[in-house]
């Protein structure tokens, strides 16, 4: 396939404007499977935040059918998730060095182990991980019109830094539907609400958490239960891995958090959730203090 050439400033690439879109006829099946792993499709994306890794894909689906209908464009502002629905809007965030971008998300994957969004080139580009693949992001679900949640993001740590390492682009399968993708405009009209603006808020944090030397977790759980959190301790050091306990304040008594850390990198992130895992526990994900 021959891919056309880039805009002279990808850079300088707007981010996508959060607009209400009516839910797309393709693309949105209440549940669909890959790879032998079931996924439900949420039925809003209100609320949703994530923090994990994140992955791009290019020049290869350069073109090809995204699960919406559209084809793929590797020089917009689109994302690929398995289970948010689509088109939906998401603000996502470098956390190794606060660069943030707002994407529209069109496809479905990325369907690798512990991935929780595809990034189109460009948007990859504007977060810096190009070169490295992957990076440490937090995706926040954005609506139109609505305030984001812009929660305090640590960043431009060592850790992070290192985490940005190992290639992981794959491509967004689209779940089979016989229905017709509605069409949808590709640009939003002039009276569309802008976005949030993320630079400054970003680069407060960033300012403000520079010296705090933040660091991310592989969290194995949260348990309301102590005996819970002391049983999954036990198991954890019995393997060998040296497991911590951490308890939030608040009225109610906060959960106590198993975690494994600091990590510093997505490799040793990956290793540790396959890990986690074979001992029994599978919901393990990304935290960070």
């Amino acid at each position: 396939m021959v891919v056309p050439p880039s805009p002279a400033d990808l850079n300088a690439t707007a981010d996508a404007v959060p607009r209400i879109e009516p839910r797309s006829a393709s693309g949105n099946p209440p549940f669909y499977d890959v790879a032998g792993h079931r996924y439900v499709v949420l039925a809003s994306a209100n609320g949703y935040v994530e923090r994990g890794v994140a992955s791009w894909y290019g020049t290869e689906f350069h073109g090809l059918r995204t699960s919406t209908g559209e084809p793929y464009d590797m020089f917009a502002m689109t994302a690929a998730h398995k289970t948010l629905p689509l088109p939906c809007y998401a603000r996502v965030t470098n956390l190794a060095n606060g660069r943030s971008v707002v994407v529209r998300i069109n496809d479905r994957g990325p369907f690798v182990a512990n991935r929780i969004i595809d990034l189109s080139y460009t948007a990859a580009l504007k977060l810096d991980m190009i070169r490295n693949g992957t990076a440490f992001v937090q995706v926040e679900a954005l609506s139109p019109g609505a305030p984001a949640l812009q929660a305090a993001l640590p960043v431009s740590t060592a850790a992070a830094s290192a985490a940005n390492v190992g290639l992981s682009s794959v491509p967004a399968a689209a779940p089979t539907s016989q229905a017709a993708a509605p069409t949808l405009q590709t640009a939003p009209p002039a009276s569309a609400p802008e976005p949030a603006a993320a630079s400054a808020p970003i680069a407060a944090v960033a300012s403000a958490t520079a010296t705090a030397a933040p660091h991310f977790y592989v969290q194995v759980g949260a348990f309301a239960r102590p005996e819970n959190a002391q049983r999954a301790l036990q198991t954890l050091r019995a393997a060998g891995l040296a497991a911590s306990l951490s308890t939030g304040s608040g009225t109610p008594p906060a959960l106590q958090r198993v975690r494994l850390g600091p990590i510093g990198s997505v490799q040793e992130f990956d290793a540790l959730v396959a890990r986690l895992a074979a001992l029994g526990f599978p919901n393990a994900r990304l935290a960070q203090d």
